[in-house]
């Protein structure tokens, strides 16, 4: 039998005071929701005991922040979360405030399980509770390390629903259910989902595919990027997300034994990758941008395509949205160049993230009355982004332009901006929409408050990634198919003294991944170990690559 705890009157009081539930919701969470991996035959290294401490001061600084008293997280956590572990402080103690913050999200129902953007709201016409798309690649990328499947594999079939909106935004639907898959290990479910996710791409190609160009239109909004200064036009997002798409779906059909379906749309792929390379790379700029059939990038477009024979032009800006190539495609290798302008000073640099449009452009941060502005505010959502499509050239091993020291670099940077300091002087960990890259202040939140008084939007905003890129990115497991377990971290040599992945679920086993420099720290001995299921799989002297079977 399950054992259910839900919130108590007293939080569904201050809930329906905050606007977010209304007297006849209650929202259950399972400790042991859809009976999670137990914690059995690991080696037991990391006690869940140790990081209550951090669960209960975050509690306490939502109580000051917001005013209202939160349900208690910590037995959700305890039962689903993987243990981490660092000597570096403010990586171990962001990667459980992001959990808190992201078990806010969860919601149990009559779909299964459901992941929000927005602080969880019923809605009484379709009981989605406010999912959006925008996020869910992110949702499901952080959903897949938890140690009950069930929660990810619900959500990803929740969009697959007809009624559920996936493409109300720009979502790789295919290649995020593929994601899951890669670390559970089920390839079934993709599988299962074959014949709606291509009832997805083939409803992508009625609304947006502009025959006349071969390429994808999409207004920028509609990425979740409103206000850009590239604009509206064949804009990098949804072509990649399309490309990638037919690259998922191509992989379940083989495994289907469906190959007549898996060579269309390898052959789909292989020529969107063709076409982005060819007319979204340009030259002059030597970057990936949106081409747009104005040299006004400032000007949009109503209408869905832009009239035949209209002369097309790069949008002549460089946009964070640059590097989505990277995320899910492999692009020309000269192409790396485009990553000069991650730390450039006139490119994308900043204190506290990177700016989602380079600074030298004159339309950078152009005045504009939304709060919610693509124009050259840091975003979370583009920065992680920018963190897995980093993580994935690293990994293809083209450091002559980028190094895991940049890496580290911008995680860093993403580290310390997830904070917000409160009238009392007080800064608490923080996670909301838009920041300002030089001063750490989030755009949003402040513009609502002193112009319409608003209070709570953006609060514990599940708009971006963390546990993800920090899983695959700085510890390095590659998530892949078969039985082999790959490792690549890329957290710089002496960076870190020790950390540790304590309880991670993949493939249907449990995982720890450990480095301890001096073999003091966890007692284990020294250097850099996989364990599978409690048992030592592989280990080498120094941080590095590193590789087991899971069957050893």
């Amino acid at each position: 039998m399950r054992t259910l705890f839900s919130f108590t009157i007293l939080a569904q009081l201050c809930a329906v005071s905050c606007g977010l539930l209304t007297a006849q919701t209650t929202i259950l969470l399972p400790a042991s929701a859809g009976n999670p991996v137990q914690r059995t035959g690991i080696t037991k290294l990391l006690h869940a005991e140790d990081y209550h401490g951090y669960v209960s001061q975050f509690a306490h600084d939502e109580q000051e922040a917001t005013g209202q008293a939160p349900r208690d997280a910590w037995p959700w956590m305890a039962a689903h979360v993987p243990l981490f572990s660092s000597s570096n402080k403010q990586f171990e103690e962001m990667y459980y405030f992001r959990w808190y913050a992201w078990q806010k999200h969860i919601v149990q129902s009559k779909q299964g399980w459901l992941v929000t953007e927005w602080l969880p709201k019923p809605d009484a016409t379709d009981g989605f509770f406010g999912a959006l798309p925008d996020a869910a690649p992110f949702h499901l990328g952080e959903a897949r390390w938890l140690r009950n499947s069930s929660i990810a594999e619900d959500y990803a079939r929740f969009w697959t629903r007809p009624d559920a909106g996936a493409r109300k935004y720009s979502f790789p639907l295919a290649a995020s259910v593929r994601d899951v898959t890669l670390a559970t290990g089920k390839e079934k479910l993709g599988m299962d989902l074959l014949s709606a996710l291509e009832a997805n791409y083939s409803a992508w190609d009625a609304s947006n595919l502009d025959a006349s160009t071969g390429l994808y239109w999409q207004i920028d909004t509609r990425d979740a990027m409103e206000k850009s200064i590239g604009g509206d036009g064949y804009r990098p997002v949804l072509n990649l997300y399309m490309a990638a798409d037919a690259r998922a779906i191509a992989e379940f059909a083989r495994a289907a034994g469906q190959n007549e379906i898996a060579t269309q749309y390898d052959q789909k792929a292989a020529t969107l990758e063709k076409l982005m390379e060819a007319k979204l790379w340009n030259d002059k700029d030597q970057f990936y941008e949106t081409l747009s059939p104005s040299a006004d990038s400032g000007i949009r477009k109503q209408k869905r395509f832009i009239d035949p024979g209209t002369q097309l032009q790069s949008s002549n800006v460089r946009e964070l949205i640059g590097y989505i190539p990277w995320l899910y495609a492999t692009p020309a290798p000269e192409h790396a160049v485009a990553w000069k302008q991650l730390f450039d000073p006139q490119g994308f640099a900043g204190k506290y993230g990177p700016t989602t449009a380079e600074r030298r452009s004159p339309r950078f941060r152009f005045t504009s009355s939304d709060q919610c502005t693509w124009n050259g505010p840091s975003w979370p959502f583009a920065t992680t982004q920018t963190l897995l499509a980093l993580a994935n050239i690293l990994n293809e091993n083209t450091e002559k332009i980028v190094s895991k020291d940049d890496y580290y670099k911008l995680f860093s940077s993403y580290v310390n901006a997830q904070h917000l300091t409160l009238p009392s002087g007080r800064k608490i960990d923080w996670i909301d929409e838009d920041l300002d890259a030089d001063t750490d202040e989030w755009i949003a939140k402040d513009m609502l408050l002193a112009k319409h008084k608003q209070v709570g939007r953006g609060n514990y905003y599940n708009h971006s990634g963390f546990a993800d890129p920090l899983i695959t990115g700085l510890i390095g497991l590659r998530p892949q198919h078969g039985d082999a377990v790959h490792l690549n971290p890329l957290l710089p040599a002496e960076s870190w003294r020790y950390f540790a992945l304590d309880g991670l679920p993949y493939h249907g086993h449990l995982l720890t991944i450990l480095y301890d420099a001096t073999g003091k720290h966890y007692h284990r001995g020294r250097g850099f170990m996989l364990f599978v299921d409690g048992k030592l799989a592989a280990q080498r002297k120094e941080l590095g690559p590193l590789q087991a079977s899971l069957t050893h």
